[in-house]
């Protein structure tokens, strides 16, 4: 198995508590062992970043600049990290950033100059898990009361937060103790506002 060089993280739920369609940065609080888990990574070498879904910019009830204004106030409590992807697009839209889709993880391994091998995508539900599987890369994922029962039975790798995620990564992900794939052409397990 080749090593991990970067570990790609969904935003609200899995680095900081979910506020649906937050655009206000007073409102950002991270999670549990978030600032302690990032810094372990960088402190063994490994490249960090952000892949979020952000519909609320498609839906009316946010600007670009308020999820920019979020995203800062996530990079001053937990970063800086190596890059950010943002997908603005609502889940009709067709993108192919948006999350199970590929596009974000892909773009933002390419900015690393990682191959998407040797990334992990850290979230919170199924389309995290899904959008990795679909690049290429490995994944983690951490259930919160929004994860389907499904999405957790379905991932390769659960952790039960983001800290046990990261000792993960960093000792090399066991094979997993369960693997599921969605048959061709079945719907994404996942679902981010």
């Amino acid at each position: 198995m080749s090593p991990v060089r970067a570990v790609l993280f969904d935003r609200d739920g899995t680095l900081v508590h979910d506020v649906p369609y937050n655009g206000d940065p007073a409102r950002v609080r991270p999670v549990e062992g978030a600032r302690e888990a990032v810094a372990a990574l960088r402190a063994r070498g490994v490249r960090t970043g952000v892949v979020t879904n952000q519909s609320g910019i498609a839906r009316g009830l946010l600007t670009v600049a308020d999820a920019r204004a979020v995203n800062r106030r996530v990079d001053d409590l937990l970063g800086p990290f190596d890059v950010w992807a943002l997908c603005p697009h609502g889940p009709d839209d067709g993108c192919a950033c948006r999350k199970p889709r590929p596009g974000m993880i892909l773009w933002a391994a390419g900015r690393l100059c990682t191959d998407p091998a040797d990334c992990v995508v850290i979230g919170d539900i199924g389309a995290d898990v899904d959008a990795a599987h679909r690049a290429g890369a490995r994944a983690v994922l951490v259930p919160t009361p929004a994860t389907r029962p499904a999405e957790t039975a379905a991932a390769p790798h659960v952790a039960p937060d983001l800290t046990a995620a990261v000792r993960a990564v960093l000792d090399g992900l066991p094979e997993p103790g369960r693997t599921a794939t969605p048959a061709a052409g079945s719907p994404a397990l996942g679902r981010h506002p």
